[in-house]
């Protein structure tokens, strides 16, 4: 099935990260990398909106780097937007040494918990805090959130309202553009002190400061030691079950040459540049089981199919590997024929698996904090 039949025309106009191919190489050369290291916290910040490119591999960190780079700007002029790069790429590595362990609370127990469901009037978007509701409405409509209205947003589930950060972070990703289980998961547990050593809070104040809200008498219009030790508020104290799930469209087994490569593309990888001009089968493989564990919403789903479409010849089969392997048992395709990158969710395909374009390949392992990490990144860009 081609990719043009199973989508809107111009699926893009439904939210503002349009999918072709042009206007994301002009958004990064639009970056202004000091002015984000400056502004990145306020909403009307210098913010580069490339997330969603980078979390379903159209683009890389190390193309993002390599070209501000090439500009003449200097690592240490620039350190707080490398290292912004950098967390994206501790937390994949992170993801890559514990696997499914991500699923978990992974330094020690997240404190404080009184339930592991989800806060309705987070779902709602009625929590009472007029810029976080905002943010919540934003998401649903465009798929993003600003980073710093994520932290907001996980602060008041986990550590105001006590919920477990686990089904909350599976609301969030289900609904971004950008969603990446290991940013996703690893942020969710760091606000909430299941990856860190405290829990990250916000008052009225700081909201206001950093959202231009001009709210005031909020639960939350009060000081930092009583918002720490204050009752659940009334707003954040009625809870519900998530019931999440994808749909995938039907699409007929893909025909493959078998006398050439077969590249398997995913949500996570839909490189234009991978292997371009080669001669070789491309076929984008959405799974039912891997939707199934990590569901995303329709927006995000037309958003993935969109973006792969500036793969030339690109084919969708929304199937498991094992059929594309099963079938074309008969052509005598060979399991040494197949490629694909690694990542934790694609551990299981067959075949050839290449690595991704990391920023700092040579530095791997598992550390216990991202300035650990970055101590050595910095090494390498001459940052002292």
């Amino acid at each position: 099935m081609t990719l043009d039949l199973i989508t809107e025309k111009n699926p893009s106009s439904n939210y503002s990260f349009p999918t072709n191919q042009k206007f994301i190489a002009e958004r990064i050369n639009q970056i202004d990398p000091i002015l984000y290291g400056k502004t990145r916290n306020f909403i009307d910040g210098s913010v580069t909106y490339l997330s969603p490119y980078i979390s379903r591999g159209v683009i890389s960190g190390k193309q993002i780097l390599e070209n501000i780079l090439q500009k003449g700007y200097r690592p240490n002029e620039i350190e707080k937007f490398i290292q912004e790069l950098a967390w994206r790429e501790y937390f994949q590595r992170i993801w890559q040494n514990i696997q499914d362990g991500i699923w978990d609370d992974i330094k020690q127990a997240q404190p404080d918990v009184k339930h592991t469901q989800m806060v309705e009037s987070v779902i709602n978007a009625n929590t009472g805090v007029s810029a976080i509701d905002d943010a919540i409405e934003q998401l649903y409509a465009n798929g993003y959130m600003h980073n710093h209205l994520r932290m907001y947003t996980a602060s008041m589930v986990c550590n105001m309202a006590k919920a477990h950060w686990l089904q909350p972070s599976q609301w969030m990703y289900y609904h971004l553009l950008d969603g990446d289980i290991a940013s996703n998961n690893c942020s969710w547990q760091w606000v909430a002190a299941a990856f860190a050593s405290k829990k990250y809070y916000f008052n009225q104040e700081n909201i206001n400061k950093y959202t231009f809200s001009t709210q005031k008498n909020s639960y939350l219009d009060r000081p930092y030691e009583e918002i720490m030790a204050m009752e659940v508020p009334e707003p954040l104290r009625a809870k519900s079950n998530l019931s999440l799930q994808t749909t995938l469209p039907y699409t007929e087994l893909p025909s493959i040459n078998p006398s050439i490569p077969t590249l398997i593309y995913n949500s996570y990888n839909l490189d234009i540049e991978w292997h371009k001009d080669e001669q070789v089968n491309r076929i984008l493989l959405l799974e039912p089981s891997h939707f199934k564990k990590y569901p995303v919403s329709k927006k995000v789903l037309a958003f993935i199919i969109d973006l792969a479409k500036n793969i030339e010849g690109i084919k969708l089969f929304c199937g498991e590997i094992n059929e594309i392997i099963d079938s074309n048992a008969q052509s005598n395709i060979a399991i040494s024929n197949i490629i694909s990158k690694e990542h934790p969710s694609s551990n299981h395909y067959p075949g050839i698996k290449e690595s991704r374009d990391w920023m700092f390949p040579e530095i791997t392992g598992n550390y216990p904090s991202f300035f650990a990490y970055w101590k050595k990144c910095a090494k390498q860009l001459g940052i002292k």
